[in-house]
């Protein structure tokens, strides 16, 4: 496991690839301010900047960046439907969502779409850097406070009858790690909770993906969320 800094982020080392960042934003001001203030942060690199969905999309297909921040509501294509795309020409690339929207249906949509983050733009540079950080290691982050949205959401929804496939159930351990990952917890965050490594997290989040035949974090705890996996109060 790399080391980390005071911080908890991960030392970026001599030698180290940095992360390469694509910016697609309408708001010129902000995007502009975003990508100089992402160029300051050790180990990210802005590769190119766009100002709507149409240009964003020909643009990582262009650069084929590590991460895509993109927003979701823009002109000429919208950040949903620019995810869609981007992932089927960079299935390598991670998108992360960064709106004012805090929209339960743009979350979903997102999620749909392919996105490995959502993040709301009050979110600090920090916090930016770090859920880009996070999403290129293969995790997955929401803002916490569209975590609990979501959590309020789905307790309102009537549980539907289906039928429940026979081994679907989690361990008390994943019910664990599930509970924390829907509150917006990255997997170092689950495991110093837990007082177990981030490796054994890990293993957690792929054993609860396979039994629930889901593809990623995110869709995760929305079924987990709907299903009333986590008991939640």
């Amino acid at each position: 496991m790399a080391d980390t800094d005071e911080g908890g982020f991960p030392e970026v080392e001599e030698g180290d690839a940095a992360v390469r960042v694509v910016v697609v934003d309408d708001q010129e001001l902000f995007r502009r301010g975003l990508v100089m203030l992402l160029g300051t942060e050790p180990g990210l690199e802005v590769v190119g900047e766009a100002g709507d969905g149409l240009e964003g999309t020909e643009l990582a297909a262009a650069t084929v960046p590590d991460v895509v921040l993109l927003d979701v509501r823009m002109p000429k294509r919208s950040g949903t439907e620019a995810c869609r795309l981007i992932k089927e020409r960079v299935p390598a690339a991670k998108i992360i969502m960064l709106t004012v929207s805090d929209e339960e249906s743009d979350l979903y949509e997102a999620v749909k779409a392919g996105a490995s983050g959502y993040l709301l733009k009050d979110s600090s540079i920090e916090e930016v850097a770090q859920a880009v950080r996070v999403v290129a290691e293969g995790q997955s982050l929401i803002s916490p406070s569209m975590a609990v949205k979501l959590i309020d959401e789905f307790k309102q929804m009537s549980r539907p009858e289906r039928d429940q496939q026979p081994g679907l159930r989690l361990t008390e351990r994943e019910l664990q790690v599930l509970r924390l990952v829907a509150r917006g917890l990255n997997n170092r965050e689950v495991a110093k909770q837990l007082f177990i490594s981030e490796n054994t997290v890990k293993n957690h989040v792929r054993n609860i993906l396979e039994k629930l035949q889901l593809h990623s974090r995110m869709e995760a705890v929305m079924y987990a969320v709907r299903e009333k996996l986590l008991d939640i109060p």
